[in-house]
């Protein structure tokens, strides 16, 4: 009759523990999808709580977009710089292969690159392209971007995309040829971009070639 008893009172306190479990399992969901829900709103002071209540702060959605990465989509730099600030990992890329750092570079959204440096981000990770964040910044003619990256991360300023271009070939192609475009490409060779590298095609950014 005693082990019996035992045996329905050791099932109880199972079947309860089990049952608290699925409750704070439940919850910390809820407090996930709020802090998702809160970064698209843009509601910086709701994230902060969320979080220090022990919300995952690298929690992804369906697009595999981290808060961090939603903010950087959003380039809010409030929300962005709480993330960070928290221990944000920004080396997570998402489904698109973007993570903050290469869509910060790649947009000119310089403040949030700043945040992403000092965070220990990763220059040679690659976007979907299979081109660094200089690669883009260096198209759209983002010049305060481009002496970030280069004065401040080792990033490879040779690097080679899955065109076959280099942040130099980018620059000079692509560019709508003004001023501000040809202080990229002066920035580029001065930080060592190699001139004679061709493409796919065998075409160099050397004019003699």
């Amino acid at each position: 009759m005693f082990k019996k008893t035992l045996s329905m009172i050791c099932c109880v306190i199972f079947l309860q523990g089990c049952s608290q479990e699925q409750e704070v399992k439940k919850e910390m969901t809820n407090m996930e999808t709020a802090l998702l829900t809160a970064t698209e709103k843009q509601e910086t002071n709701t994230v902060i709580s969320l979080l220090k209540k022990g919300a995952d702060i690298n929690i992804t959605d369906n697009k595999g977009r981290t808060p961090l990465m939603i903010a950087t989509y959003k380039n809010d730099v409030k929300t962005a710089k709480a993330l960070i600030d928290a221990g944000a990992d920004v080396n997570i890329q998402d489904d698109m292969k973007n993570n903050p750092f290469l869509y910060a570079g790649a947009e000119g959204y310089l403040d949030i690159l700043k945040l992403t440096i000092d965070a220990g981000a990763d220059p040679a990770l690659t976007n979907r392209y299979g081109g660094t964040a200089l690669i883009p910044a260096s198209e759209h003619g983002y010049i305060d971007v481009i002496k970030e990256l280069l004065t401040r991360t080792n990033i490879d300023v040779n690097h080679i995309n899955n065109l076959g271009w280099t942040a130099l070939m980018e620059a000079i192609v692509l560019s709508n040829g003004d001023e501000a475009q040809q202080q990229v490409i002066q920035l580029l060779i001065e930080y060592g971009a190699d001139v004679n590298i061709p493409d796919n095609d065998g075409v160099t950014p050397h004019p003699s070639t």
